[in-house]
């Protein structure tokens, strides 16, 4: 059975997606601060690279937090992961 962490560090979060070969991302043409994505180099025409700065001020204002998980059931490094409501 795997785990999964949800974290609003930024630090955390960007270890995390960095050491996975992620970037920021956003989905493009949506509403003003747009819907963030991490971009794991996997061709989307959808997607947008923005700063780490954009990506977090749209994380903060939107309170979201970010849920992941470490490892596959199987061990190997997780990709997952995605944008949740604070609490």
């Amino acid at each position: 059975m795997t785990t999964s962490n949800t974290t609003t560090n930024h630090d955390q979060i960007r270890k995390w997606v960095e050491a996975r070969k992620g970037h920021p991302a956003r989905v493009k043409d949506e509403k003003p601060g747009g819907i963030l994505r991490i971009d794991f180099g996997e061709p989307q025409d959808a997607l947008e690279e923005i700063s780490w700065d954009e990506f977090f001020r749209i994380f903060d204002q939107n309170k979201l937090a970010f849920l992941y998980q470490k490892k596959t059931e199987t061990g190997q490094t997780s990709r997952f992961s995605k944008f949740v409501a604070r609490h």
